[in-house]
This record gives C-alpha cells, structure tokens and sequence, in this order.
C-alpha cells in the first residue's frame, strides 16, 4: 500500500474521532455553554458542534467575517449556569439572555469582552456581585441587570464607561 492513501485513510479516522477539530474557538465557546444549560423547548437544537463555525446555529448572529457578534437567548426557557467560555467571544456585541433561569454567578470573564454595546441579564436568578471586570467594556451602552439576585454595591469602576446609557 503506498504511502498517500494510507496518510489520507488515517486523517479522515482523527476527523471522525474528533468532531471538535472542525469547530472554531467560538463555536467551541458557544458548546460549552450549551452544555451548561438545560434547555426544554430545543432553542438550541441547531447548535451543531461539528458544523465549521455557529454562523447558521439559531439565535447567533455573526458578522461577514463569521464572528459570532449577536446572541440572542432572551426569554427562551433556559436554566444552568455561565462559564468563563464566553469571555472567547472577542468579537461579540451583544448578548441578550433575559428572562431565564439562569443562576450562579455572572463571570469575571465576559469583561473581555471589548466589542460589547449591550448586555441584558435582567429578570435571571444571577447571585454575588457585578465584576468589577465590567469596567474594561469600554464599548457598552446598555447593562441590564435588574430583577436577579446579586448582593453588593454596583463597582465605582462602572463610572469610568463614558458610553454607558442605561445600568
């Protein structure tokens, strides 16, 4: 047997073995959070991790590039909790998961986030205190958190985003 079928017979059974080879880092992202959330209605049945990229998954939009920009969970019947993963969305604008159940605590990490304009958490079961990490969102316009859970003052760093219109 030459050495070409044999190379091509033993990538095609790596790519069968692992479907995550395929995915990029924020469809990887976007998995991880799927695993954690319970969803009873199948809002998130389309999120297929071994397609190339979330761009054709329902409620995720992306840009012309193919970065993920938009997640729109709001008001969808889901419960679980947050990960640091979403902090690897570096292109996102928007994420919007109002009025679930989602519970925990809200992660250090979606201070990463340097495109975001607008984030709604409002009406969720967020518990502990707004990271103080929010102050790095330069861009953000919009930060709803009312109607959860949390404890503790809103940071004095918050005061530093010139942007912010409604908190």
């Amino acid at each position: 047997m030459s050495p070409l079928p044999l190379f091509s017979f033993f990538l095609c059974f790596l790519l069968l073995l692992s479907p995550a080879i395929s995915t990029n880092s924020e469809g990887n992202a976007l998995h991880s959070l799927r695993s954690r959330l319970s969803d009873p209605t199948s809002v998130l049945q389309s999120w297929d991790p071994t397609l190339v990229n979330p761009c054709t998954w329902f409620h995720v939009t992306c840009d012309s590039n193919n970065h993920v920009i938009r997640l729109d969970l709001g008001n969808s019947n889901i419960s679980g909790t947050l990960g640091p993963e979403l902090g690897q969305l570096p292109h996102l604008q928007y994420l919007e998961l109002y009025r679930n159940e989602i519970r925990g605590k809200i992660p250090k990490e979606l201070g990463n986030l340097n495109d975001l304009v607008g984030m709604d958490l409002y009406d969720n079961r967020f518990e502990g205190e707004i990271p103080k990490s929010f102050s790095k969102l330069k861009s953000l316009r919009f930060l709803r958190l009312n109607n959860n859970n949390l404890t503790g003052s809103i940071p004095r760093e918050l005061t530093t985003l010139s942007k912010l219109k409604v908190l």
